[in-house]
């Protein structure tokens, strides 16, 4: 148990410090509670609650830059939390083997958006330069677009903040800082909304989450005071190789 416990907690300081310089702690912290025997289901929940405290600090962070987009902050939370209940909803409701064949293409999908996720909102920024969302159908679509990251969220956490920077592109976002702190709202959002649906379910292992959730706040912290010698480059180098090896041990480990 000791070494199970200590294991956790590793997984949780390398996936704070992560998740703090270039994103995608739970590339590693997912994985950990699996090695450990929790059940893919109950992990993915518990990753979830395990992330949320860093979610939680972080957009109080950033709440200065959040404040000041006051006029789309009920739309970003209420739309937010619809998601996150459908994701969660639908995550209760798959069956473990199901969910099980799925993880290595949940994990490849969440492997290339860390790789490309650069890319991708360059190349959705550009295209949609100079347009203008206007009237109910803007709305209705950057609603629904909304949802479907939230769902995503609530569902599967790993590369919801890709996904999150995405939208915040095609919202019409330009300022860094507002979209970092409205991708925390939103991830803040979806867990917790996950989590209380996960709580009526009893699926959240509380102990093991518990351990992972204190390593990514010391993790968060440790990145914090040494963040000048972490270069984002060979952090997100590290997280890279990472996430392909684990992706391809799932595939190995799900489908032989």
């Amino acid at each position: 148990m000791l070494l199970e416990f200590a294991l956790l907690f590793a997984a949780g300081i390398l996936g704070g410090v992560i998740n703090s310089v270039a994103g995608g702690g739970s590339f590693i912290t997912f994985p950990a509670l699996m090695a450990v025997g929790v059940p893919p289901i109950t992990a993915n929940a518990t990753n979830t609650y395990a992330s949320c405290a860093g979610y939680i600090s972080g957009a109080i962070g950033f709440r200065e830059e959040i404040l000041k987009n006051k006029h789309e902050l009920g739309f970003t939370v209420s739309f937010s939390l619809v998601g996150g209940a459908v994701g969660a909803f639908l995550l209760l409701n798959t069956p473990e083997s199901i969910f099980l064949e799925a993880i290595p293409w949940l994990l490849l999908f969440a492997t290339v958006l860390f790789l490309t996720g650069s890319h991708l909102t360059a190349a959705i920024k550009s295209f949609t330069k100079g347009s203008k969302h206007a009237g109910v159908v803007g709305v209705i679509a950057l609603s629904l677009l909304l949802i479907g990251v939230s769902a995503y969220g609530g569902f599967f956490n790993a590369g919801l903040g890709v996904i999150v920077l995405s939208y915040l592109v095609v919202a019409g976002h330009q300022d860094i800082n507002l979209m970092n702190g409205l991708k925390l709202l939103v991830s803040t959002c979806v867990s917790l909304i996950a989590i209380v649906i996960f709580i009526s379910n009893g699926s959240i292992d509380w102990t093991k989450g518990s351990v992972v959730m204190v390593g990514t706040l010391v993790g968060g912290y440790l990145a914090a005071r040494v963040s000048r010698q972490l270069h984002p480059r060979y952090v997100k180098g590290f997280v890279s190789i990472s996430s392909m090896l684990i992706t391809a041990y799932f595939f190995v480990d799900v489908y032989t």
